[in-house]
């Protein structure tokens, strides 16, 4: 396993907060003079609005400050939802007991005396940027384990966990912006059939298959699709409704039909019925749910898959 790289003192902007200009001033100099970037504000109001229009991990702030103080000023930042975290060092001119704790406890990470000694402040500094470093590679790792946690191990397509949270995200937005939202069931026919005759093995192939060809067909970082069941996908399609998703059906059908999945030397071929249900919301009224939008389209899905004549079924709702 390699060690996280170690990022230099630019890559860590620092916020530097004190109403006094000298005090302030004197700050910047000696940290430009050790390769940081500064930006500077005279108190914690103009602080906080530099902080959230910019990305500054380190924050040093005086405590007694007119317009907001360096404990509102950590209390808001900690409020912030942004998921970065700030390393919060506040500046005060008192070293007691009762106010180390009370910053402690509004949020600051650590504490300086005033006058700062300049070695003092960047040995300080050193531990902000190893604190930084240690969760910046913890929140990688929650992040890569929250994605495996969300994809589908046999085809790398999402699971189902990863859509029912996505779908509902998806209709709120195609309601707040008035525009279409579809979604099609593809159901692998006579799957199991396939599983009794040639094996495990070869259904998973088909699996694979399957998911691939929908990868293949849908529009990248705006289609998504997910493994819904054993032998059955969704595939989600933003901006597009019941009718446009009925002609890709057409074409994912076709797709899928010229398919040959080769195992033990024999070749499989398969089909796929669908179920397409979508909606325009300027159309139709708030309050649609994920279940009605697939309760529709695995309505029409098996309506599909027990009729040969017609195996793409679908309806926009209204």
């Amino acid at each position: 396993m390699t060690d996280t790289p170690q990022k230099s003192a630019s890559s860590f902007p620092v916020l530097i907060v004190d109403d006094n200009r000298l005090l302030r001033s004197m700050l910047e100099t000696g940290l430009k003079s050790a390769g940081y970037e500064v930006v500077a504000a005279e108190n914690g109001k103009e602080a906080l609005e530099i902080f959230r229009k910019g990305y500054f991990p380190i924050v040093m702030t005086d405590w007694v400050m007119p317009e907001m103080d360096g404990l509102e000023l950590c209390r808001a930042i900690r409020s912030d939802d942004s998921g970065r975290y700030t390393y919060i060092i506040l500046l005060t001119s008192n070293d007691s007991k009762n106010d180390i704790i009370a910053g402690l406890e509004a949020g600051a990470d650590e504490y300086l005396v005033k006058p700062v000694h300049q070695a003092e402040l960047l040995t300080r500094l050193k531990t902000a940027k190893r604190i930084l470093n240690l969760e910046s590679s913890l929140k990688m790792s929650l992040d890569e384990i929250g994605s495996l946690s969300r994809m589908d191990p046999l085809t790398n397509i999402y699971n189902r966990r990863y859509m029912d949270e996505r779908i509902p995200p998806e209709i709120k937005r195609a309601y707040r912006y008035e525009r279409s939202l579809a979604i099609i069931l593809v159901g692998i026919n006579h799957f199991w059939e396939v599983v009794d005759t040639h094996g495990h093995y070869a259904g998973d192939m088909v699996l694979k298959g399957c998911a691939d060809c929908l990868t293949e067909s849908v529009r990248k970082d705006i289609d998504w699709l997910a493994r819904y069941a054993e032998e059955k996908f969704v595939v989600v399609l933003p901006e597009t409704d019941a009718s446009g998703a009925m002609i890709l059906a057409r074409r994912l059908r076709i797709r899928i039909a010229s398919m040959v999945v080769t195992c033990c030397d024999k070749e499989i071929r398969v089909t796929a019925s669908f179920g397409v249900a979508g909606f325009t919301a300027s159309k139709q009224k708030e309050g649609l749910t994920t279940e009605v939008l697939l309760d529709k389209a695995n309505r029409y899905l098996h309506q599909a898959m027990e009729d040969d004549s017609e195996p793409i079924k679908g309806v926009e709702l209204r």
